[in-house]
């Protein structure tokens, strides 16, 4: 028997569907909701498209994990992490460049990605089950989207809306867990060659590996564990940065090396 979603839930995955493919920002899905809706809801929104991406073809690779910086939650007027869907057709190549139009209203995060070398448990995991199972690190930048007019979100708009992720760049050299400790990174990233953000490892959830577990425990608890092979973006280590046409976008974190990609200028064809 096949168990239909709401009509609240499909109406808003259809809103945000159609601002995606059109490249026109909706309206917020809250007011859909009564009360705003709630975080179940949001999610049952953010499945629903993760699942017609699936039935088109589209390929999941890991997840992100947003709002973990209180620098961003600030930003956003919000006081928890979400989590998102990763697929493959979002990713960058390092120093690459995003089309003009392919993003509705995108804005720049430093992070660092973890990509695991084993499965995690299908429970309550702890930082041990996170350190075991992770093969190796590298520096990611999220060029994080929302296909909400405005940026005119709540928790409920930003988890429906798949954590606003966009599309996301990661760094050339993998790095052990072995040879760095992820608390005490520090993260540059400029924009043309002008620091717009800074940050450490500590503001991500205290270490990305706090926010690696939280993120393998409620994945767990949904009945999706994390698996071998699966790409972890552990979230932003400072405050995201608007992105315009040709703006270009640097980040460093010590011990992990660099990230870069671009935005192509007005009229310019990729």
């Amino acid at each position: 028997m096949t168990v239909l979603d709401p009509p609240a839930v499909v109406e808003a995955a259809d809103r945000l569907a159609v601002a995606a493919r059109t490249g026109v920002a909706c309206p917020p899905v809250r007011e859909l909701f009564d009360d705003g809706g709630d975080l179940e809801t949001a999610y049952a929104v953010q499945q629903l498209n993760v699942r017609r991406g699936l039935d088109a073809g589209r390929r999941i690779v890991g997840r992100k994990i947003g709002l973990t910086s209180v620098a961003v939650q600030r930003q956003l007027g919000v006081d928890r992490p979400d989590f998102g869907a990763l697929f493959a057709d979002m990713a960058v190549p390092d120093g690459g460049e995003v089309p003009v139009g392919r993003l509705l209203q995108p804005k720049v995060e430093a992070e660092v990605a973890l990509v695991l070398g084993r499965d995690l448990p299908e429970r309550e995991c702890t930082v041990v089950d996170v350190l075991r199972a992770v093969d190796f690190a590298l520096p990611a930048l999220e060029i994080v989207d929302s296909r909400v007019r405005g940026w005119d979100i709540s928790l409920v708009d930003t988890v429906a809306d798949n954590a606003s992720c966009g599309l996301y760049v990661l760094g050339a050299t993998p790095v052990p867990l072995t040879a760095v400790d992820l608390r005490t990174v520090s993260m540059t990233m400029a924009r043309d060659g002008e620091p717009v953000s800074r940050g450490t490892g500590a503001d991500c959830l205290g270490s990305p590996l706090n926010a690696a577990v939280w993120l393998a425990s409620a994945l767990a608890e949904r009945g999706d564990p994390l698996r071998a092979g699966d790409l972890v973006l552990t979230g932003a280590l400072g405050p995201m940065a608007p992105a315009a046409p040709g703006d270009s976008f640097e980040a460093t974190v010590s011990g992990l090396g660099s990230v870069r990609v671009g935005f192509t200028k007005e009229g310019e064809q990729r």
